[in-house]
Formats: structure tokens, sequence, C-alpha cells
């Protein structure tokens, strides 16, 4: 299992005033140091944006629980899935997110280099994230929540281990945080 996030570069695409008409964004590259160094985040990852799962209750919980998060020592909470910066970005708006961050994997590099990368064909998605989340820390992924089952073309989508009420239980039992 990896100790330390991948390094790589992120496409996104971030709001940007000085841009006139309807779409006032500019691509910016940032870097897994831009997202995790110096900062203890959770980071969690779902299948995709606008699905049932992420949307009704992982995205959602994590977002209304973020201050629980901030009062155990957490500095951000990053949802990354294979999607681009676009889908990423309106399913942000969509569900009304501020204080969650999402980060656009497209390619699925992050993904793949995290081990986490499975087929999802079975549902026509193609090549997508298997469901986790992980507390890291300056980059060190301190602790794992991997769903059970990881499989390519899996025909469940289990949920609770990466669940935000799940993670913030571990937080506040002061459970060892060792991966």
């Amino acid at each position: 299992m990896l100790k330390r996030v991948p390094d790589v570069t992120f496409r996104t695409r971030v709001r940007d005033d000085s841009i006139e008409g309807p779409n006032p964004f500019r691509w910016e590259d940032k870097t897994s140091a831009d997202y995790f160094g110096g900062k203890k985040v959770i980071l969690f990852s779902l299948p995709g944006a606008f699905t049932p799962t992420c949307s009704t209750y992982q995205l959602p919980d994590f977002e209304k629980l973020f201050d629980e998060f901030k009062a155990e020592g957490i500095d951000e909470i990053y949802c990354i899935s294979v999607n681009d910066a676009f889908v990423m970005n309106a399913w942000a708006k969509a569900q009304g997110v501020d204080k969650v961050k999402v980060i656009p994997d497209g390619s699925g590099e992050f993904t793949r280099k995290m081990g986490m990368l499975v087929a999802k064909d079975n549902l026509g998605f193609g090549m997508r994230s298997w469901r986790y989340a992980a507390i890291v820390n300056d980059g060190a992924i301190e602790k794992w929540f991997i769903e059970e089952g990881f499989a390519d073309n899996c025909e469940t989508d289990p949920y609770g281990e990466s669940s935000p009420q799940n993670i913030l239980q571990v937080l506040k039992n002061g459970v060892s945080v060792a991966a």
C-alpha cells in the first residue's frame, strides 16, 4: 500500500474575473504538492460525479461535517474522481459545495498511481476510481479507508468504510492513524 500520494499534475479550471463572457474560467495546473503539501487533509474518491451514492450521501455529508473535521485538525477535504475539470466544477456547483474542494483526475493518472483504478465497463463508465478515503498529512498517507470488494466491474457499490461519519469517528476516537 502506498505511503505517500503520487506526484502528479492536475489540469484544473479556476474562476478568473478578468475574463469576459459567460465562462470566466482559465486552465491552471496544480500539483500534488499544491494540494497536500504542509496540510492535514481528508482525500476521498468515488466512481463518478453526479452518480447516486456520491451525490446523495458522500459529498453532501463531507460538506455538512466539514467544521467537525476542522475541529479534529483537518485543514482541507478533497474529493477526487476520474472526471474532467468541467464535470467536477459543475457537480460541485450543482451540489452547492463550497467547503469541500474537488480535484479533477480526468486521465485517471493519480487514481492509477494510488492503485485504485478499476474498470467499470459493466456500467458504461470505463476506467474509474474505486471508492476510498485517506487521511493525508503533508503528502504522507496516515490511514486508508477502502471499501470492500475491490475489483473490476464489481456488481455492487459498497459504501460505509469511506463515509465521512466513519472517518470522523476514527478521528474522534483517537484511533491510531498508521496506514
